[in-house]
C-alpha cells in the first residue's frame, strides 16, 4: 500500500501497511521565515523494512553562518551548486506521496518544509504527521532516559547509525527511534495509524485494552449503548458513525472524566442502526428516558418538566403545575426548570394585570385589595369591584400570550424594557428580557407542538449530503418511522413502505402524551429545516400569526436569546 490518507476514515489502519518516511532537515537557522534549507534526508519504510533514501543538498541562495557550518559540517562550497529549496521540495513531495511523515521535533521541520512550499507556489498534501519527540515524552520516563534528544533516545533504543547533525543519518536515527517506540506502544496494544496518532499516557492501559469493544461495531449513522456486566446501560449516545464514535471514547481525544469511569465499568457496546439522523436523536431520548443510564445526564427524567398554566376557576390565575390536561387549554411548556416557569410567570404578571394570590375568590365574599392592586399590577377582584365578565377579558389577554397572539403583550414589555433602559436601570431592564425569553420560548413550544400532536399522520422529505431523500413519517408528534430513498431512486415507493410499516401512534388524551415534548421538539426542528418538503399530511398544521414562534424569530437576534 503506498496510500495511507484515504483509509485514514477507516480508523483501524495495521501500523505494519502504514508507509512512514521519516525526514530531517539541515538549515541556516531556527527560523522558517527567515531562514533556508542546506540539505534533506529522508527514510522510507513499512513494516520494518527500508523501501527508500533520499538525500540532497540544497542552495539556501544565502551564506551559512560560520557556527552552523561548524554544527553540520556543510560549507558554503557544497551546497553551491546543488537545487534551490523549490526543486529540493517538490523531489522530497514526490518521493514521501501518499506517506505518513515523522520527524523529531516536527514542527520544526514540517514548519520549513511548508514554508518553502508557500515561498514557491508548492501545494502542501497535508501530509499525517508523526512527532518522535511527543511520542517519547509520552512511552519513555525520564527514570530511563535524561532528556529525549535525537541523541539519547538513538543510544537507549540502539540505534544503528549515530545522529551527527547530517540529514540522512539524523533521519535513519529516528527510523530506529520510531521502530522502538512503536515496539513499546505494542505491549500496551496500540497497533493502527489513528492509535499511533492519537496516543497519550492520559489514557490508562487498562482503558485502551477495552477498544476491542467496538471492533464489531458498524461505520454507519445510529444509537451506541456502552452496558455494564449485567446488561444494564450505563450511557447511550448518537453518532453518524457509531464505530468511530465508540473507538474515540477509547482514546484522548475523550477527556471527560466521568466517561473514562464509564468505559472501565461496560463489557459491551450495543449499536442501533438507524435511517436518518433524525431517528437515533428519538431512539436516543427514548432509551435514556426508559433506562435513566447513570452517565447521561440531559433527558433522563422527561417526567420532571414543568407547565404554566391557566387555572380553571371563577378568577382564574397562573399556576405551575407538573403536567396538564385535556382540559387545560391554556398553558405553556415544558419548562426544564420550575424557576424558568416562575420567570415566565413573572414575565405574563409584568404584561396582564392577572391576580397573584392563591386564595380561591368568590364574587360574594370580598375581601380587601393587596398592595400588588395598588401599584396597578392586579385588577383586584378580591375587592368584589371586578365583575366576572370584566375580569374575563384580563383572563384571554392571558390567555392569548400562551395560545394565540401575544403580540400586544411582547410589545408592551419591550416598551417596559425601553423605558427602564432610558433610566439606566439596565439590570431591571436585563432581568425582564429574561423573563420575556422564558415565557416567549415555552409558549412557542406548546404552540407549534400542539397542531403537530393532533395531525393524524405527516410526512416529509429531504435531501441528504450523501444524495437521496431522508423520509419521515411523524404521527400526533411523535415520530412513527424514518426510512432513507437513495440517489437516483423513485422516492414514492420509499414513502408508500413507510407509511405501511410506520408505528401506530394513538391520537393524545392530552398535551404532549404520544410523545416525550422534547422528542416534538427535534421533530418540529427538523421539519422546520430549510429544504424540508411536506410529501402528504392528515390533519392541519398551523401556527398562530401573532404566536410566541413568531415573536420568538423577531426577538431572539435583536435580543441576544438562544434559539
Amino acid at each position: 500500500m503506498e496510500v495511507v490518507q484515504d483509509r485514514l476514515g477507516d480508523l483501524g489502519t495495521p501500523l505494519a501497511e502504514v508507509t512512514f518516511v521519516v525526514v530531517d532537515l539541515e538549515t541556516t537557522g531556527g527560523s522558517a521565515r527567515d531562514c533556508g534549507i542546506t540539505e534533506i534526508g529522508a527514510v522510507k519504510v513499512r513494516g520494518g523494512e527500508e523501501l527508500g533514501e533520499l538525500q540532497t543538498f540544497v542552495n539556501p541562495g544565502e551564506p551559512i553562518p560560520a557556527f552552523i557550518q561548524s554544527l553540520t559540517g556543510i560549507t558554503d562550497a557544497m551546497v553551491a551548486d546543488a537545487p534551490r529549496a523549490g526543486e529540493a521540495v517538490a523531489s522530497f513531495l514526490e518521493f514521501a506521496r501518499g506517506a505518513v511523515l515523522v520527524a523529531h521535533n516536527a514542527g520544526f521541520d514540517i514548519g520549513f518544509l511548508k514554508a518553502a512550499c508557500a515561498a514557491h507556489d508548492l501545494r502542501w498534501p497535508g501530509h499525517t504527521v508523526l512527532d518522535t519527540v511527543r511520542l517519547s515524552r509520552q512511552v519513555v520516563s525520564r527514570d530511563e532516559v535524561a532528556n529525549h534528544k535525537l541523541g539519547t533516545l538513538a543510544r537507549h533504543f540502539g540505534a544503528s547509525t549515530t545522529p551527527d547533525h547530517r540529514a540522512l543519518h539524523d533521519a535513519r536515527a529516528t527510523v530506529d527511534v520510531l521502530h522502538g517506540l512503536i515496539g513499546r506502544l505494542g505491549s500496551v496494544g496500540v497497533h493502527t495509524l489513528e492509535e499511533l496518532s492519537s496516543y497519550t499516557s492520559r489514557v490508562s492501559d487498562e482503558l485502551r485494552r477495552k477498544r476491542h469493544l467496538a471492533d464489531g461495531l458498524p461505520s454507519a449513522p445510529g444509537v451506541y449503548v456502552f452496558k455494564d456486566e449485567r446488561g444494564e446501560p450505563l450511557y447511550v449516545g448518537t453518532s453518524v458513525d457509531i464505530r468511530a464514535r465508540a473507538r474515540s471514547y477509547f482514546t484522548a481525544s475523550e477527556q471527560r472524566r466521568r466517561m473514562g469511569e464509564m468505559v472501565r465499568l461496560a463489557t459491551e457496546i450495543t449499536p442501533i442502526v438507524c435511517a436518518t439522523t433524525l431517528e437515533a436523536q428519538v431512539r436516543e431520548l427514548r432509551l435514556i428516558a426508559a433506562h435513566k443510564p447513570r452517565y447521561n445526564r440531559r433527558s433522563r427524567h422527561p417526567e420532571r418538566a414543568w407547565w404554566l398554566k391557566l387555572t380553571d376557576e371563577t378568577f382564574p390565575r397562573l399556576s405551575i403545575v407538573r403536567s396538564v390536561g385535556p382540559d387545560d387549554l391554556a398553558h405553556a411548556g415544558p419548562f426544564g426548570t420550575r424557576a424558568s416557569a416562575e420567570e415566565a410567570m413573572a414575565a405574563l404578571h409584568d404584561a396582564v394585570p392577572l391576580r397573584q394570590c392563591l386564595t380561591r375568590l368568590s364574587p360574594r365574599r370580598p375581601t380587601s385589595a393587596c398592595a400588588l392592586a395598588d401599584m396597578g399590577r392586579c385588577s383586584a377582584p378580591c375587592t368584589g369591584e371586578v365583575p366576572v365578565e370584566d375580569y374575563a377579558v384580563t383572563v384571554a389577554e392571558a390567555a392569548a400570550v400562551l395560545v394565540g397572539d401575544s403580540r400586544a403583550a411582547v410589545a408592551a414589555l419591550r416598551e417596559r424594557m425601553a423605558a427602564l433602559s432610558s433610566q439606566e436601570r439596565f439590570e431591571e431592564a436585563g432581568a425582564l428580557r429574561d423573563r420575556l425569553a422564558d415565557l416567549v420560548r415555552a409558549a412557542s413550544r406548546s404552540q407549534r407542538a400542539a397542531p403537530l400532536a393532533s395531525t393524524a399522520e405527516l410526512v416529509a422529505a429531504r435531501r441528504t449530503a450523501r444524495g437521496g431523500w431522508d423520509l419521515v413519517c411523524v404521527r400526533h408528534g411523535r415520530l412513527a418511522g424514518s426510512s432513507h430513498s437513495p440517489v437516483g431512486a423513485d422516492p414514492m415507493p420509499y414513502v408508500a413502505a413507510l407509511r405501511a410499516s410506520a408505528e401506530v401512534v394513538a391520537p393524545p388524551t392530552g398535551p404532549g402524551t404520544s410523545a416525550l415534548p422534547e422528542e416534538t421538539e427535534l421533530v418540529l426542528r427538523w421539519l422546520e429545516a430549510e429544504g424540508t418538503r411536506l410529501v402528504d399530511i392528515d390533519g392541519e398544521w398551523t401556527c398562530p400569526v401573532g404566536g410566541a414562534a413568531a415573536a420568538h424569530r423577531e426577538l431572539a437576534p435583536a435580543l441576544g436569546w438562544a434559539s
